[in-house]
């Protein structure tokens, strides 16, 4: 945000700020997400910006602001939500020097009680000493020793406090890094996530390990979109997504790639066992009748069209990637409501 903006946020005018910003996102029909919330701050803050103009103009223009609306205005005007390279690795440095830091807070607890016991032990062991010439040196001693261990008392508090704020710290940062990495709308890992993890399986020494990738779309999403509307539209996606998710889960990424479309890797498992659990999730999309949730009115059904690939020796992740796209395409062209295996077309392809 800009000064002015935090400094509002920051005092009472934060109140009337925010009532604007709900008001504003509630006439224009927009949800007020975290990020759509944070978008309306500014056009509440300064009517004039950028930001608001562009908004404006969107408006006018008969525009519904859908949450890849908002995804788009927030990567274009607001540069501290991308996530680029440098502001991930100084994450990741800040995790491994918060983690120094613990490790030497804990390390400093247990030096202050060892060196609070040998004090204590050689208080106890000058106590025993009768001779009269020895007493003033041992009481002063002894004092001295209490005061040291108090104030090594009040060290190790604020050593625990810190301790404390520290591991705060760290897991508000993987909280923060996980929805960076996560899609808004599905809750499913985002198109970045996606393209990184992809990078990384393809990317190893190991040239031969299994990966299979699939990549999914719902057919005919656009003229769903127009005939109900973005709000239903976004419904749609949350219940392919919730799918989806199901037979994504660790160590596989389900992921929304991009509009109404969808990836999914499946480390270590073969073309022909996604190809089934694909076609379950499909028949399961497509069993289900949709409601809108406004006016209880019948939306129809939902299909998904989807490409599979499975990585070839020593295959990069644009080539893999090409491969599904292709074969996600011959989906479409042969009827929708399908899943195409890119090494089946290349196995009809040399029978014929």
């Amino acid at each position: 945000m800009n000064n002015d903006i935090e400094i509002s946020v920051r005092s009472p005018a934060a109140y009337a700020l925010a009532g604007e910003a709900l008001r504003l996102m509630q006439d224009h029909g927009v949800w007020p997400t975290p990020l759509n919330y944070e978008l309306w701050l500014y056009v509440a803050g300064d009517p004039e910006c950028p930001l608001a103009q562009e908004i404006q103009r969107l408006i006018a223009a008969g525009e519904v602001i859908t949450e890849d609306v908002s995804e788009s205005l927030a990567s274009k005007f607001i540069a501290r939500l991308k996530l680029n390279d440098e502001v991930r690795d100084a994450g990741l440095k800040l995790t491994r020097e918060l983690a120094s830091i613990t490790e030497v807070i804990v390390d400093a607890q247990k030096a202050q009680k060892t060196y609070g016991e040998t004090l204590e032990g050689a208080k106890r062991s000058m106590s025993e000493v009768e001779t009269l010439s020895l007493r003033g040196l041992i009481d002063s001693l002894t004092e001295a020793t209490n005061a040291v261990l108090s104030q090594h008392n009040q060290l190790e508090n604020r050593l625990t406090e810190s301790s404390r704020e520290v591991n705060r710290l760290r897991k508000h940062l993987d909280q923060v890094r996980m929805e960076a990495m996560t899609d808004a709308l599905t809750n499913l890992a985002n198109r970045k996530s996606f393209d990184e993890a992809l990078d990384t399986h393809c990317g190893g020494e190991d040239l031969s390990s299994v990966l299979t990738l699939a990549v999914i779309d719902i057919d005919h999403f656009k003229r769903f979109n127009d005939t109900w509307g973005h709000q239903t539209g976004d419904q749609v996606l949350r219940y392919v997504a919730s799918v989806l998710a199901r037979i994504g889960r660790p160590p596989r990424l389900a992921a929304r790639y991009g509009g109404e479309e969808f990836g999914l890797l499946f480390p270590g498992e073969s073309s022909a066992t996604v190809e089934r659990l694909l076609n379950e999730a499909r028949t399961e999309i497509a069993s289900r009748v949709l409601k809108r949730r406004s006016t209880n009115e019948d939306l129809g059904t939902v299909t998904i069209s989807a490409g599979v690939a499975q990585r070839e020796y020593g295959e990069d992740s644009f080539d893999l990637l090409d491969r599904a796209d292709k074969a996600l395409y011959i989906s479409k062209n042969n009827g929708r409501n399908r899943v195409t295996v890119a090494e089946d077309i290349n196995a009809a392809s040399s029978a014929a």
